[in-house]
């Protein structure tokens, strides 16, 4: 479902998530340490090592933990792709405002591509499949909808001022997260190690410059 773009005028859609259930500080703990050793797993040791007993095993828990809190391994995994799209919203909201919304959009874009190359663990559970068999809940691909709102929120106003052309900002937004993501996954897949050849910075400015480029308005 589009959403309304009254959402997202001003860059960041109303979050809709239901509240979460009152937890004690001891809770809060418990499920933050849960979910610092997931966390850990995934990036050391892939996905194969999210299992309920060596996440708790690394929390240093009883796996009792681990389902009075979550539910179970897919509780932890939706939690960490929640958290790992609240990290990009807050990385996307420490951009500045400017007058010059075309060079907001760009940077938005660029900003998404860094994120991905600083949070490799959260973006490959978000968006790479890192765990095969697990499907985000309604309310962590809720999660996920509203902050792609915030890079439509920025495509509304480059429209607003006349940099781009006038069309549905959720599908030029999200025309633009295609080739970001497109980015972002040939970066982590071309390791400097071994391909020390390509600027990535570069190669994201020139391609987001083209793209923004391709949306102005007709002459």
């Amino acid at each position: 479902m589009t959403p309304d773009t009254a959402d997202y005028r001003d860059g960041a859609m109303t979050d809709t998530t239901p509240p979460a259930p009152r937890t004690t500080p001891r809770d809060d703990e418990t499920r933050a340490a849960l979910l610092a050793a997931a966390h850990d797993l995934l990036a050391t040791e892939g996905p194969a090592a999210l299992t309920v007993r060596r996440i708790a095993s690394a929390a240093g828990m009883s796996t009792m933990n681990v389902y009075s809190r979550f539910g179970g391994k897919d509780g932890v995994l939706d939690e960490l792709f929640i958290d790992g799209f609240r990290r990009l919203a807050a990385a996307l909201a420490e951009m500045p405002t400017t007058d010059d919304p075309g060079a907001d959009l760009r940077r938005c874009s660029r900003d998404y591509v860094r994120f991905a190359r600083e949070n490799p663990t959260y973006y490959s559970l978000m968006f790479d499949r890192a765990v095969p068999d697990f499907q985000p809940s309604a309310r962590a691909v809720e999660v996920a909808i509203g902050v792609l709102g915030r890079l439509a929120g920025h495509v509304e106003r480059a429209m607003d001022a006349g940099a781009i052309r006038r069309d549905d900002p959720f599908a030029v937004a999200s025309a633009l997260w295609a080739c970001e993501h497109g980015l972002a996954s040939l970066e982590a897949r071309t390791p400097s190690r071994e391909f020390g050849v390509f600027d990535w910075d570069r190669i994201a400015g020139i391609a987001i410059d083209a793209v923004v480029r391709g949306l102005a308005p007709e002459p």
